[in-house]
C-alpha cells in the first residue's frame, strides 16, 4: 500500500519549507512531489493534510517508561502509545527501571519489546554506574553495543566528581553523552518545592536554585578537563541557563534541554498541596521561567524534552513532603510547546529543530524528510484548539498539572516506519 500525504506544508528546517506532496511506499519515503501533481494509481491511501505540517519525527530524549519492575504506573505500550498520541515517532528511555538498565540484558529486553508493539520507536539510555548507586561504573561498552544512545543516573545525580570524570573519558571514547541530572543532594536537603516566598506560605520546604547551578558549574568543568559531552537534563534555572550560555560561547561541549513546565509555570502555580505540581527539578520563579524562555529563544537551550514520570495514587496521593517527585506530559508537550510559538518567542521552524532535529542530531540518528529516508513524520494541526484532560491520556498514569488548561495545537498524525501508529479522529 503506498501512502500519500496531500497538500501540507512539510517543515524540514535546513532542508525543506514549502507546500508539498510526500509519498511513502515500503516504510520509505518514495518521492516529494508538487500537489498538482495528479495521483494516478488506485492503491494510494490519500491523506488530505491541507492546512497542516508535516515535520520530522518528533523525538522526546527524556521519559521514564517504568517497565521492566514498575508496570502499574506505565508499561512500555501504554508510554509508547501515549508517545504516539503525542506527535512522538520516537523516545529515550531513562534507566531507572527495576531493574536498572546498567546491562545488555535489560537493553536488549526494552529495543525488543518495543520493537514486538510496532508503535513508536525506543532509544534506550543506560545507567553510568551500576545499579545507579554511584559507586563503580556500569557495563556502558555492552549496552552501547546492544543499542544505548546515552548514559544517565537520571534520578539520582553523580555526586562523586571523579567517577564523573572517568565516566566522562570513557565516553568520549564511544562518541556517547552523559545526560546529567544537576542536583546537589546536600544543597537540596530533602526539599520539596522551590526555595522561596511560596514554599514559605505553604510551608514546604525548599530547594534553592545553587542545587541545580552547582552542579551544572561543575560538570562544565569537567566537560571541559576531558573534552567529553555532557547535556544537561530539565533545566529549570536562570544560573543554570546563563553557565550554559558562557560555556557554549568558549566552546565547550555541552548541551542541554529543558521541560513544558519549566517554561509554562511557576512555583506561584502550587496551590493547596496538589501534589501534580511537584517535580524534580521543582518549579521555579517567574525570573526562571522567563531565563529558560530567553535561553530557548536565543539557542541556549537545544532541545525541548517533556521528563514524563508517570506515578500512580498510590505515589502521589498522599502529603505533600511525602509524594513521589515527577509529573507526564507525552501528550501535553507538543501543546505547551507550540504556546511559545503562538506567542512568538520561537517560530515553528525552530520549535521543530528542538523537538525533533537536535534530538535526533543527539541521539546519532537522521530524520531528514527526503527520498530513501524511513518514514517517520509527524503532522501536526497547529490551531486545533482543545482542553486538556488526563482521563482521555493513554499513560497509565494521570499525574499531570494541566488538567482543564485550553490550549491550541496537536499532533493530527504520527508514523512510524511508514506505519500511521495514531490519527487524530477529532481533527
Amino acid at each position: 500500500m503506498r501512502i500519500r500525504i496531500k497538500g501540507a506544508r512539510v517543515l524540514d528546517p535546513g532542508n525543506i519549507d514549502g507546500k508539498k506532496d510526500i509519498i511513502i511506499k515500503d516504510h520509505i519515503i518514495e518521492a516529494i512531489v508538487d500537489p498538482e501533481d495528479i495521483e494516478t494509481r488506485t492503491d494510494t491511501r490519500i491523506i488530505d493534510a491541507r492546512g497542516l505540517i508535516v515535520v520530522p519525527g518528533l523525538i522526546d530524549i527524556h521519559v521514564h517508561l517504568r517497565e521492566p519492575g514498575h508496570e502499574y504506573k506505565e508499561t512500555i505500550e501504554s508510554g509508547l502509545l501515549a508517545a504516539a498520541r503525542g506527535g512522538f515517532t520516537a523516545v529515550c528511555s531513562m534507566p531507572n527501571t527495576n531493574p536498572v538498565n546498567d546491562n545488555r540484558q535489560v537493553t536488549k529486553f526494552i529495543i525488543n519489546r518495543a520493537k514486538e508493539l510496532g508503535l513508536s520507536k525506543i532509544y534506550p539510555t543506560g545507567a553510568i554506574t551500576q545499579g545507579s548507586f554511584g559507586d563503580s561504573l556500569a557495563e556502558i561498552y555492552d549496552m552501547k553495543q546492544a543499542g544505548i544512545v546515552a548514559v544517565t543516573d537520571d534520578g539520582r545525580p553523580l555526586e562523586n566528581p571523579n567517577i564523573m570524570r572517568r565516566a566522562l573519558e570513557y565516553c568520549k571514547g564511544l562518541n556517547i553523552p552523559i545526560f546529567v541530572h544537576a542536583e546537589d543532594l546536600s544543597l537540596a536537603d530533602a526539599g520539596s518545592m522551590n526555595e522561596g516566598f511560596f514554599a514559605t506560605f505553604w510551608g514546604i520546604k525548599g530547594i534553592p536554585n545553587a542545587a541545580e547551578s552547582v552542579m551544572v558549574v561543575r560538570d562544565i568543568a569537567l566537560s571541559e578537563l576531558t573534552g567529553a559531552w555532557v547535556h544537561f537534563c530539565h533545566v529549570s534555572t536562570k544560573e543554570s541557563v546563563e553557565a550554559i550560555r558562557q560555556a557554549k560561547k568558549r566552546g565547550v561541549n555541552v548541551t542541554c534541554e529543558t521541560a513544558p513546565h519549566y517554561f509554562t509555570l511557576t512555583d506561584a502555580d502550587v496551590k493547596d498541596y496538589d501534589t501534580n505540581f511537584k517535580m524534580n527539578p521543582p518549579l521555579r520563579s517567574e525570573q526562571d521561567r522567563q531565563a529558560v524562555i530567553q535561553g530557548l529563544s536565543d539557542g541556549t537551550i537545544d532541545v525541548i524534552a517533556s521528563d514524563h514520570a508517570p506515578h500512580s495514587v498510590v505515589e502521589k496521593d498522599v502529603e505533600f513532603d511525602m509524594a513521589a517527585f515527577g509529573i507526564i506530559g507525552l501528550e501535553t508537550s507538543l501543546s505547551l510547546s507550540l504556546k511559545l510559538v503562538h506567542d512568538r518567542f520561537l517560530t515553528m521552524e525552530e520549535l521543530i529543530i528542538k523537538m525533533a532535529k537536535n534530538p535526533a542530531k543527539i541521539i546519532g540518528i537522521n530524520n531528514d524528510i527526503k527520498p530513501g529516508n524511513i518514514a517517520d513524520l509527524t503532522i501536526i494541526d497547529p490551531d486545533l484548539p482543545y482542553e486538556i484532560d488526563p482521563e482521555s491520556f493513554k499513560s497509565r498514569s494521570k499525574n499531570s498539572p494541566f488538567s482543564g488548561i485550553k490550549v491550541k495545537g496537536s499532533a493530527f498524525l504520527t508514523m512510524v516506519n511508514g506505519k500511521v501508529v495514531y490519527l487524530n479522529d477529532k481533527c
